[in-house]
């Protein structure tokens, strides 16, 4: 039996398709209340305690989301604050949402920003997008719900901070927040690379486009992260991680006594490691069951698992890395981002 597990069904979907998103990019699912019940209720007896969410893509962007809020309480056996992400399509649309919001208690919702309106349109795959941020920004200003606010770097947009820095100033941001919550909140970063961020491995950011962070956006950054370095936030080039990480002859097992499962619009199972795929995929819940699933977990018998368990981690940068690249990732990023090339690779 676990300690805990973490169930996350992708009940809905989202209204996006981010080029950014990690999870990556699948229909919208349309699973019931039903699905959601069964879903908790397999997992029940494999767990000292539960705890159930309907999304793992945009909360809150089906219209019965207080009812599906409301159930995941229900069916859990802890005590699951929402998370400081919102769905920024509904807050757009649905004037009872940040009323909503704000009589559960919610203080800071992050926002996603890639630059100007051309920039943040076509990252987050949908015309309109940026108007909809600034909407809700002021609808979150007027509820004392402080907008926190994160940009996706890469070559292609980071030249487009000062519009981002711009835009921090009209809106009085730093002003506006400290006057109900305290300080404002921005960082900056490149993300992971897998999901559909993969995709932008060529545009990912290298040392030289760091000087182009404006100094003030840095220091919010430096601040949300805790870092004294904006090389500390971007983490170590390619080049110097394959050298470094080469010759690292361990293996490494993801199995934990608190596991957290993502299940798609199909019921399919993952382990939340990274972007959801076949080389992860740990079952059906209906076809297989949630025992099965468990098990496979366990036994690390998906690939991925099963390889990162089996080969040493320098074989895998050797094969998967390009020791020439200048391109930053965090370490744990890399491995990960190696691992699944490795797998996709066999």
């Amino acid at each position: 039996m676990f300690k805990h597990i973490t169930i996350c069904l992708d009940m809905h979907g989202c209204p996006n398709r981010c080029k950014h998103c990690w999870v990556g990019h699948s229909r919208n699912g349309n699973l019931t209340e039903e699905d959601l019940r069964f879903a908790a209720e397999s997992f029940r007896p494999l767990a000292e305690k539960l705890t159930v969410y309907d999304w793992y893509r945009e909360p809150d962007f089906p219209d019965d989301y207080q009812n599906l809020y409301g159930l995941c309480h229900e069916l859990s056996d802890t005590d699951n604050p929402h998370f400081e992400l919102i769905s920024v399509f509904r807050i757009a649309r649905d004037p009872a949402y940040a009323d909503w919001l704000s009589s559960i208690g919610l203080r800071y919702a992050q926002l996603t920003l890639f630059g100007g309106e051309a920039k943040t349109d076509f990252y987050t795959g949908r015309k309109g997008a940026y108007r909809d941020i600034l909407k809700a920004i002021e609808i979150l200003l007027a509820h004392h719900i402080s907008p926190r606010l994160q940009f996706f770097a890469n070559k292609d947009n980071i030249g487009e901070l000062p519009l981002v820095e711009k835009l921090i100033d009209e809106l009085k941001l730093p002003e506006r927040c400290q006057s109900f919550v305290g300080n404002f909140t921005f960082f900056l970063h490149q993300g992971s690379c897998d999901g559909e961020n993969a995709k932008l491995y060529d545009i990912r950011v290298t040392p030289e486009d760091l000087k182009s962070i404006p100094p003030r956006l840095a220091e919010y950054t430096l601040s949300y992260f805790g870092k004294s370095k904006i090389e500390d936030v971007f983490g170590e080039t390619e080049q110097a991680l394959c050298q470094r990480l080469s010759g690292i002859q361990t293996t490494k097992s993801y199995v934990t006594d608190e596991p957290v499962f993502y299940i798609d619009g199909n019921l399919n199972a993952y382990p939340n490691i990274t972007s959801p795929s076949p080389i992860w995929l740990l079952g059906n819940l209906k076809d297989d069951g949630a025992e099965a699933i468990a098990r496979k977990y366990q036994d690390e018998s998906s690939l991925a698992q099963r390889i990162r368990k089996s080969v040493p981690l320098g074989r895998i940068v050797k094969k998967a890395g390009n020791e020439k690249s200048l391109r930053l990732f965090d370490e744990g990023d890399f491995i990960v981002y190696c691992l699944n090339k490795y797998c996709l690779s066999l």
